[in-house]
């Protein structure tokens, strides 16, 4: 079972977000939190496996929230940041943040079970909404780039994977687009985190844009 705590400062979402995650065989809501600083408390002693943060929260927002929580060595939770906000801003600011998951609040159901379960077991899922709008900014300058593969140590076809990674593309789309197998993709993607540093897949998306390798 994957143990989840959510937090809402309003009641009806905070419930339905419960009872959604409740409802999955494979997902157990062990906590609720009204703000921030209560979710920060709860996860502290309840050691859930995933946090799902609002946004905008009293007393402590969901940011600052995932920036404490990350920064604690005993907390292993992963977080997933929920709004109802469209915003470029937000989707980066969380992730800096150390979120592995964000979603909009009118994401269908499955999309919010999925992003527990992903994060969950070390993976991370975005909100496809505004993703496409983050790539379609990094791109709109002209085509991608290929890495610094010196000075990053990756190979040309660990390159390429850090690319479509960037673009939003599933193991399995890359695996179609590269004609490789998914296995190969997975050692790929796995092999140049390590070489970057770093968490996982949500984290290869941030360095992309960041390093230009993208637009």
């Amino acid at each position: 079972m994957t143990r989840v705590l959510v937090a809402d400062d309003e009641a009806l979402v905070r419930a339905g977000l419960a009872t959604i995650l409740g409802a999955h065989p494979q997902i157990e809501v062990v906590g609720q939190a009204a703000d921030g600083r209560e979710a920060v408390e709860l996860t502290r002693s309840l050691d859930p496996d995933v946090v799902c943060l609002d946004v905008q929260m009293p007393r402590l927002d969901g940011l600052a929230a995932t920036r404490e929580l990350v920064a604690a060595p005993t907390v292993r939770a992963a977080v997933i940041i929920l709004t109802t906000f469209h915003r470029e801003d937000y989707l980066l600011a969380a992730l800096r943040a150390g979120a592995c998951g964000f979603l909009l609040k009118t994401s269908r159901p499955a999309q919010l079970t999925d992003a527990v379960l992903a994060a969950a077991a070390g993976d991370g899922l975005l909100s496809p909404e505004v993703t496409r709008a983050v790539i379609a900014r990094a791109v709109a300058g002209g085509p991608a780039r290929m890495p610094d593969l010196n000075g990053a140590g990756l190979t040309g076809r660990e390159g390429e994977v850090l690319l479509l990674v960037a673009r939003g593309m599933s193991n399995d789309e890359i695996a179609e687009a590269l004609v490789v197998s998914r296995a190969t993709v997975k050692t790929h993607v796995s092999n140049l985190l390590a070489k970057l540093g770093l968490r996982d897949r949500v984290q290869a998306v941030v360095y992309a844009y960041e390093h230009g390798l993208v637009g």
